[in-house]
């Protein structure tokens, strides 16, 4: 190649650099708009939901609004599921995803996670006057679980070992009418809906006996944003301390968030 064909191929990659789009800061996006976008699933009460009005309700709402109203921006909504929470961040349609999810290894390489904000505690209930206070109670016994939850997993592989069986129902719904109607020993599913299964039937009185594990819920964002992430992790450690978000997730889940969460530094 001659020096002239080499000196015209520099500079064409050189325009190419100079013009290559800048990265947009979330941040900066967010608060040049006025508004934040969240993804939030309205069909997991008491977190998200709709009420008579179809105007959205719940824990995760209510923190969505909080948020919204510290920062002085404006709210919207982008009703998700489960499966979609994530995409609808990737692909740019949510800001941030405030919908019960779960800090886990897996999403933790595909998006980032803010500190925690609440937590799901994860225990097995029975009715209060049966006695279960380590596995020996229920060795001979069955605990009924969601099918494909994280229960369901947790218990698969101790189950067996502890002498104890698993009843699989196909979702919550299910298994709450199998407890409320006195068709299971014993549930393995979140204390928030242990604590609904006891409002259905006040004569159990369904309540936590064991807690299995407490999962950190978290704000999900982007990968590499790290001035909202900052800023989301600033907001959550003022509002755990003055007791807002605490306030918020008693108010629907009835009991406080885990004390490990509030008090992790």
């Amino acid at each position: 190649m001659s020096p002239a064909k080499k000196i015209i191929l520099l500079a064409s990659l050189l325009s190419a650099v100079v013009t290559l789009p800048v990265s947009a800061n979330a941040l900066e996006e967010i608060q040049k708009r006025g508004e934040i976008r969240v993804a939030t699933d309205m069909s997991i009460p008491p977190s998200g939901m709709l009420d008579a009005a179809m105007k959205p309700v719940g824990s995760d709402v209510e923190t969505a609004q909080l948020l919204a109203k510290d920062w002085g921006l404006k709210l919207k909504f982008i009703e998700t599921t489960g499966p979609t929470r994530i995409p609808n961040l990737q692909t740019g349609k949510a800001d941030i995803v405030i919908s019960t999810l779960s800090v886990t290894p897996q999403r933790a390489q595909v998006i980032d996670f803010s500190r925690a904000y609440a937590g799901l505690r994860s225990v097995i209930g029975a009715p209060a006057a049966t006695k279960i206070s380590d596995w020996a109670d229920l060795k001979g016994r069955a605990i009924t679980v969601t099918r494909g939850t994280t229960q369901d997993s947790m218990l698969t592989k101790d189950a067996m070992k502890n002498g104890v069986t698993i009843q699989r129902y196909d979702d919550d719904a299910t298994l709450v009418t199998a407890a409320v109607s006195g068709q299971a020993y014993a549930v393995a599913t979140s204390a928030t809906l242990v604590n609904q299964i006891k409002k259905q039937n006040p004569d159990l009185a369904f309540e936590p006996k064991m807690t299995l594990t407490v999962f950190d819920l978290a704000i999900g964002l982007k990968k590499n944003e790290p001035e909202l992430k900052a800023k989301l992790d600033e907001w959550i450690a003022a509002n755990l301390k003055n007791g807002k978000l605490n306030a918020i997730y008693e108010k629907y889940h009835g009991e406080p968030i885990p004390a490990e969460i509030i008090n992790r530094p």
